[in-house]
C-alpha cells in the first residue's frame, strides 16, 4: 500500500489550474470557484451544511433547569456520561477536520471542511452550555474528565484515537482514507446511542431543551457523515490501487468492532434507564452502521439490521431521505429561542 508521506497543500499556487486534479496529492491554484470544481455537486452540500446554522445558546433550557433534579439517578448518571462521551468525540472532531482541509488540494473539500470543522466547536460549547443548566461547575468538570477517566469509555475510543493520531504522524492517503472511515463512524454510528437516550426522555416529555439541542446537534451529524462518505469514495476512485481487498477487510474489520464497542458502551450507560429496550438499541446500532456501510459504497454487514427497529426517532431528527422539516416550526418540540424576555428570566 502507498506509504509516500502528503505534503499539506500550498496556499496559493497560480500557475495550477482552479479546478483540482485530485483531492490529495493533486494540482490547484487554491482558487474556489463554485462554478468550476471537479465534483459540482458538492455546492449542493455545503449550501445545506451552511444553511444549518444555530448557536447553543439559543435554545431556551429553563425547563431542564427546573427538570434534572426529578430525574431517577440512572436518568441523572446517564445524561451525564452521555455527555461526556459527546464531548470527548466532538473536539477532537473539529480538529481532524482541519487536519484534513490542510492536505486536502480540492479548495472545495477545504471550504466544506471549514464548515463541518466550525459545527463540531458549536457542538462541542452546547454541551458546556447544556451541563452549566443543570448541574455545578464541580460536576461539569467532572462530566468532562469522563473521556480521560472513565475505563469503558477510553476502551470505545482507543482506536479511533490510533487512526487519528495515526494520520497526525503519517498523513499518507492510505491513513486519510482509514482516518474518514472513523470519522464515517463517528458521524454516522457512534454518537446514536446517546442521541437516542435524549430522544427517549422528550418522548416522556422529559428535559426537552437538552433533545431541542440533540436535534440541532443530529441534524448536522447526518449531513457530516453523508460528506464524509461521499469523500471516501471519491478519494478511493481517485487512488485505485488502495481500493483492494485487504483494505475493503479492514473497513468491514474495524466497522465490526467499532458496534461490538458501540453495543458494550450503549449496556453500560443504558441498562439502568427505566423503558430503554437494549436489544432495540443493539439493532438501532447495526442499523446505523449498514446504512453508513451502504454510504461509502459497501455491503451491509448485519442482514437483520435493514430496517431502523426505532422508528419513534424520526419525530426527533431528519432522515438522509425524508423531508427536511424546519427546525423553527417545529411546535411539538417546544422550541424558542432564548433572549432578555424568555430564558433564565423565566426562573
Amino acid at each position: 500500500m502507498e506509504k509516500s508521506l502528503l505534503k499539506r497543500a500550498k496556499t496559493l499556487e497560480p500557475m495550477h489550474p482552479n479546478k483540482s486534479t485530485g483531492l490529495f496529492g493533486g494540482k490547484s491554484s487554491g482558487i474556489l470557484n463554485w462554478n468550476d470544481i471537479a465534483y459540482p455537486h458538492w455546492y449542493k452540500m455545503y449550501k445545506r451544511l451552511v444553511g444549518n446554522y444555530w448557536q447553543a445558546d439559543e435554545v431556551n433550557m429553563a425547563s431542564d433547569i427546573k427538570q434534572f433534579s426529578t430525574l431517577s439517578k440512572s436518568e441523572q448518571e446517564a445524561y451525564l456520561k452521555i455527555i461526556g462521551l459527546l464531548s470527548t468525540l466532538d473536539a477532537p472532531q473539529t480538529r481532524t477536520a482541519l487536519l484534513l482541509s490542510l492536505y486536502a488540494t480540492d479548495p472545495s473539500v477545504q471550504s466544506i471542511m471549514a464548515v463541518i470543522a466550525q459545527q463540531e466547536a458549536v457542538h462541542n460549547e452546547s454541551y458546556s452550555y447544556v451541563l452549566s443548566s443543570v448541574v455545578s461547575l464541580d460536576e461539569q468538570n467532572n462530566t468532562f474528565q469522563l473521556g480521560r477517566t472513565d475505563q469503558v469509555l477510553l476502551n470505545r475510543n482507543e482506536q479511533l484515537m490510533e487512526q487519528y493520531n495515526a494520520f497526525v504522524e503519517e498523513p499518507t492517503v492510505e491513513n486519510i482514507l482509514k482516518t474518514m472511515v472513523y470519522t464515517a463512524l463517528l458521524e454516522g454510528m457512534f454518537f446514536y446511542s446517546g442521541f437516542a437516550f435524549f430522544y427517549h426522555l422528550a418522548r416522556h416529555n422529559k428535559m426537552v431543551g437538552t433533545s431541542t439541542m440533540i436535534s440541532y446537534i443530529n441534524r448536522d451529524e447526518l449531513e457530516h457523515g453523508r460528506f464524509i462518505a461521499e469523500l471516501f469514495r471519491a478519494t478511493l476512485s481517485e487512488n485505485p490501487h488502495l481500493n483492494t481487498s485487504e483494505f475493503t477487510d479492514w473497513v468491514y474489520k474495524h466497522f465490526k468492532h467499532s458496534v461490538e464497542l458501540e453495543i458494550e458502551w450503549s449496556s453500560y450507560v443504558l441498562a439502568e434507564v427505566d423503558g430503554m429496550d437494549m436489544e432495540e438499541m443493539k439493532g438501532y446500532i447495526k442499523y446505523r452502521a449498514n446504512k453508513m456501510l451502504r454510504m461509502m459504497g459497501l455491503s451491509e454487514i448485519y442482514s437483520e439490521n435493514v430496517d431502523n427497529p426505532m422508528k419513534w426517532i424520526r419525530a426527533y431528527v431528519d432522515e438522509f431521505d425524508g423531508t427536511k422539516t424546519d427546525f423553527f416550526e417545529q411546535k411539538s418540540r417546544q422550541y424558542a429561542k432564548t433572549s432578555d424576555l424568555n430564558g433564565f428570566d423565566d426562573l
